[in-house]
């Protein structure tokens, strides 16, 4: 890996494929781990009142053995003790004091703490490509919200409603899966072998090394300080999990609903671009909505891998924690490629008012009427409203509630 590649504070986000994501994942946990290894270093020279710039930086440039590496995991269960050896070797080749590094730490602190990082930011493009998508549907549900349409249920055509109120119903789950990357905590971990942290007070000044340090590393990395080891209580990773569930899982609703509107016996929507058949040159597939149902048909699976893992014993468990490490960076690749792609497709959708009229039309429902049109004004107005709030939720100071604007408000 490069110099510029391990120098980065930014742990790359998941890559577009399966294979080449291995290798982005693999590549991005060894920038995370450098990172965090560099920051602990500055962490032990503030609290000593040193001078570790020169010791972080070479850390952070390290040219590092990437098959090693991997023959490390093989033989360690973990990349985290061949990393620091190739660092110490290569510190030392360099001439480079750097006596604190990993000190106090263990694998799970590094490992753990590199996940975070990850997480935060693979989450933070996630929800720059919700607002995204959720910016087109607000356009398309506010210039349709009086376009009639047949509202379904159960597979059957039900009342009369509007194509705004079903850009609406998208738009909600947009806001919500932006509210549950919003209700994110991404704490550092720092705990030493067992989570008491005595390696590092006995290194330091005191019973308050550990917490010191702790703070410092959070404050570095811009993770959240938890005050405390959560080494064996997986809640932290279970939230994130969750919440990348739910962007797959909301946009994977909507991907199901474009495939429906967009297919040649509804044809209420259409989809610019759209995939070849190779024996059928007259098909254009709705490939991005498909591989959203597909994300979302996965997440489940992966989320139920975490929420198992979670169920943690002893001070590190034999198996529950390797097993979450894969599970949590696939949800996070597939929440990615998920937001990506649907802000893609939502921009090439065209709306076919005419053929939502004509259904209705030919349908055995009742038309829509004064009454019907105040309703999905309402409709729309409330998934707006919700929608723009939850969109600069970042600028309110420690402001969550995102039931401030409901429907009886808008």
């Amino acid at each position: 890996m490069s110099a510029g590649e391990a120098g980065s504070r930014q742990v790359g986000a998941p890559g577009p494929g399966a294979g080449g994501a291995a290798s982005d994942e693999f590549g991005g946990l060894m920038r995370g781990t450098l990172v965090v290894e560099a920051e602990l270093l500055r962490a032990w020279a503030s609290l000593e009142s040193r001078d570790a710039s020169a010791a972080a930086g070479a850390v952070e440039a390290v040219d590092l053995d990437a098959a090693a590496l991997r023959d490390g995991i093989e033989a360690d269960g973990v990349i985290v003790p061949e990393l620091v050896r190739q660092l110490r070797a290569s510190l030392a080749s360099a001439g480079v004091e750097a006596r604190r590094l990993h000190a106090g730490a263990t694998s799970q602190d590094i490992v753990d703490s590199a996940s975070m990082l990850h997480a935060r930011d693979a989450l933070t493009a996630v929800r720059a490509d919700l607002v995204a998508a959720g910016t087109r549907l607000q356009g398309l549900a506010d210039a349709e919200r009086r376009s009639p349409r047949v509202a379904y249920t159960l597979g059957r055509q039900a009342a009369a409603s509007t194509i705004g109120v079903q850009f609406a119903g998208w738009l909600d789950g947009v806001t919500s899966a932006i509210a549950a990357i919003d209700g994110l905590a991404f704490p550092v971990q720092f705990g030493g072998a067992v989570g008491t942290g005595e390696a590092a007070d006995r290194l330091g000044s005191g019973a308050q090394t550990t917490s010191i340090l702790r703070a410092h590393l959070a404050a570095g990395l811009g993770l959240d300080d938890p005050r405390r080891s959560w080494h064996a209580e997986r809640t932290p990773v279970l939230a994130v999990a969750s919440a990348a569930t739910a962007v797959c899982t909301a946009l994977g609703r909507i991907g199901r609903d474009l495939v429906t509107a967009s297919g040649e016996r509804v044809g209420e929507l259409s989809l610019g671009g759209g995939g070849t058949s190779s024996a059928m040159p007259h098909k254009q597939n709705p490939v991005a909505p498909i591989v959203v149902v597909s994300n979302a048909l996965q997440a489940p699976g992966l989320l139920a891998t975490v929420a198992s893992a979670a169920v943690s014993q002893d001070e590190r468990p034999a198996g529950e924690w390797h097993a979450e490490w894969d599970a949590l960076r696939r949800l996070l690749e597939l929440a990615s490629v998920s937001a990506r792609r649907l802000a893609a497709s939502l921009d090439r959708v065209t709306v076919e008012r005419e053929t939502a009229r004509h259904h209705l039309a030919d349908s055995a429902v009742a038309g829509a009427d004064q009454v019907t049109l105040q309703a999905a004004n309402r409709v729309v107005n409330a998934a707006i409203s919700r929608f723009l709030y939850r969109e600069s939720a970042n600028d309110h100071d420690g402001d969550t509630d995102d039931d401030t604007n409901s429907e009886e408000t808008a």
